[in-house]
């Protein structure tokens, strides 16, 4: 999952973006509210997590652009401990949860992945699609009960495609997801195909029906057996 991490505190910024690239996630990163607002239009995420004092405007502004922009993607506000109102008016735009500073970040790592087991997995740690079971704790993928093995690329957009079962996600997505920002230097989806060609025949070979369709011209989608 792709995360943006909107913080003008460096040293703190820097912190959450280590805590939570341990875990797995693809982090990008912004210091101001101008170089968020640039990435929000420009890229989707899965979740942010915003600061609401910000050196040249409010999170409390990101967060009503991002509502109109994308209203699936999760956010998480960062507010000082005095900031009653900010956080309160930051949960009736739209955000879903709010962390007061100081924190610790194992409770924020918590939080990013409750929120988006909920909004993206009814809250279940296991996912389901017809013969696969996905281990989002352990980053585990299951057919029946043979044990796949998936590069870290394979298992992102594995799980990316099912977290959006039911949507055709273009190809410029799915590079976006596994690179972010350095999407932007690719000159072809060479490596999208691979990865996905790598993939569904892994999950052939273990006797699973592939539930990835290709969609001519677009991109991919998870279709149910």
């Amino acid at each position: 999952m792709k995360l943006l991490i909107v913080e003008d505190n460096l040293a703190l910024l820097e912190s959450i973006s280590d805590s939570l690239t341990a875990e797995n996630f693809l982090c990008e990163k912004a210091q101001d509210y101008f170089t968020a607002l640039e990435k929000i239009n420009l890229y989707n995420y899965s979740l942010i997590i915003v600061d609401i004092n910000l050196p040249d405007g409010s999170g409390l502004g990101l967060i009503k652009s991002m509502k109109k922009l994308n209203t699936e993607t999760g956010i998480i506000v960062v507010s000082a401990r005095n900031s009653l109102g900010n956080k309160l008016e930051g949960l009736e735009l739209g955000a879903d949860d709010y962390i007061t500073k100081p924190f610790d970040m194992a409770e924020l790592v918590a939080r990013v992945k409750a929120l988006l087991r909920r909004r993206n997995f009814a809250g279940s740690n296991n996912v389901e699609i017809n013969d696969i079971t996905i281990k989002t704790d352990s980053r585990e993928v299951f057919v029946q009960q043979t044990k796949i093995e998936l590069t870290k690329s394979e298992y992102d957009i594995l799980l990316f495609l099912i977290a959006n079962k039911g949507r055709v996600i273009t190809r410029e997505s799915l590079a976006e997801h596994i690179w972010g920002d350095n999407m932007d230097l690719a000159d072809s989806f060479d490596f999208i195909y691979s990865h996905i060609k790598n993939l569904r025949k892994k999950i052939a070979a273990a006797g699973a029906f592939d539930p990835i369709k290709a969609v001519y011209g677009i991109g991919y989608k998870i279709e149910m057996q």
